[in-house]
């Protein structure tokens, strides 16, 4: 990190003798608390001295001070064990999402695993059952892709209506990255399946020993276990050293410091698909094994809790994606929908990853409300919350894919509408 130069009485005991500040002869401006608690001196013209040397940083880059965006952890469990937090959406510059804000959903802490210990075992209805060790895995042929992971409770504050203030609330159970790891279906070769097999228990490592079944034909078509994020080890929260990753289906599903993968002819019904992760309709019926997150986009900027300076031009911004294929187009809506304008996508939509999309607005500074919907490849077009209401009811909780609407007011003050 940055080394510390001087101290904030040095600064107040100079200002008060109306001296300029120095230290060894460099005027300091200000001093500046960077993301992790440091005090930082920013001199006041930075031509004039020296930066700090190579290496100061320990090896590892970090963040300019004036950077202090986090994910932002949910206070309401009892325990942090068992708990998540937010991506900071609202500020996130392209794309991808850094790795270190990435969101976070633990059912039993973070464990600290030794990548030369940990070993994955495949076994159930195959030929040849066998345990892969990290070294194994990475000799093996990889693939790079891009891909979101969203929470299927990502948004469940909104289901009885506007909640949540900020879209790092609302939305930020959603993350992206480029994701590095061995195919499933090369395992698959090594292994030698059964006649008859046709799904996946994947455990992981953690206190929780999380589980979840996964049809086999999902695993044999996309599904691959990852071990690199950003190009960079995938960091602890998000599964080190070994992740399952399934494009498009809900984040639970890609289990985390996963260790095992058992091979059978039916489900295994475990905890977290028969009294979690399943959803309750009115009508009493629950839906199970539902995978797929579906179409959705939300508008970052401008969005709750910010506010606009006053009227003129302004670029809307936000993210659109869908666990069923690409996103196809995005429309945003400066009426609270009762008309839509085709939003721009910033880049070529990839399969089960977020795009960026804008739109140009000149703002006359009356009270308005701001909406974005997209649609997928596949032709699902996000849905009003009164439609997944009357489609779910209020007892369903997860997979909540509602138009997000922000209410400008006529001081420029965003808020959830």
């Amino acid at each position: 990190m940055f080394p510390k130069r001087v101290s904030r009485r040095n600064i107040l005991a100079a200002a008060a003798s109306g001296l300029p500040l120095l230290l060894a002869g460099r005027a300091v401006a200000e001093e500046v608390t960077n993301a992790d608690g440091e005090k930082i001196d920013v001199p006041a013209d930075p031509t004039k001295v020296p930066g700090r040397p190579v290496g100061a940083d320990g090896g590892y880059g970090s963040r300019s001070p004036f950077e202090t965006e986090k994910r932002l952890t949910e206070k309401s469990n009892p325990s942090q064990i068992t708990s998540w937090s937010y991506t900071p959406l609202a500020t996130q510059i392209g794309n991808l999402t850094p790795s270190g804000l990435h969101y976070e959903r633990h059912h039993g802490g973070i464990p600290a695993i030794d990548p030369a210990r940990h070993e994955l075992f495949i076994h159930g209805m195959v030929e040849q059952p066998k345990k892969f060790s990290m070294a194994d895995l990475k000799r093996m042929p990889s693939i790079t892709r891009k891909h979101f992971m969203e929470c299927s409770g990502n948004t469940l504050t909104e289901w009885e209506g506007p909640t949540a203030k900020t879209v790092q609330v609302t939305h930020g159970l959603l993350s992206t990255s480029e994701w590095t790891g061995v195919p499933f279906s090369y395992l698959a070769r090594e292994i030698k399946l059964k006649p008859g097999a046709a799904w996946v228990l994947a455990e992981g490592a953690d206190a929780a020993v999380m589980t979840r079944s996964i049809p086999l034909d999902k695993m044999l078509k996309d599904a691959f276990l990852a071990y690199g994020q950003n190009g960079e080890a995938i960091r602890p929260e998000q599964g080190y050293p070994l992740r399952l990753v399934l494009p498009g289906y809900e984040g639970n599903m890609n289990i985390k410091w996963l260790r095992r993968l058992e091979i059978s002819d039916r489900p295994y019904m475990t905890r977290e698909e028969t009294s979690k992760y399943t959803g309750l309709n009115a009508n009493g019926i629950a839906d199970k094994f539902v995978f797929d997150m579906e179409a959705k986009s939300v508008i970052t900027f401008p969005s709750g809790d910010m506010k606009l300076p006053g009227p003129g031009y302004y670029e809307i911004a936000g993210l659109a994606w869908s666990g069923r294929g690409r996103v196809r187009s995005v429309e945003v809506s400066l009426d609270g929908g009762k008309s839509w304008y085709p939003a721009q996508l910033e880049s070529e939509p990839e399969p089960m990853c977020t795009v960026r999309f804008t739109f140009p607005w000149r703002w006359d500074g009356k009270p308005t409300v701001l909406a974005s919907r997209c649609t997928d490849e596949t032709g699902m077009t996000q849905p009003t919350r009164r439609e997944l209401v009357d489609l779910h009811g209020l007892n369903y909780v997860y997979h909540y894919n509602a138009i997000q609407n922000w209410a400008v007011a006529s001081d420029g003050g965003v808020s959830n509408a």
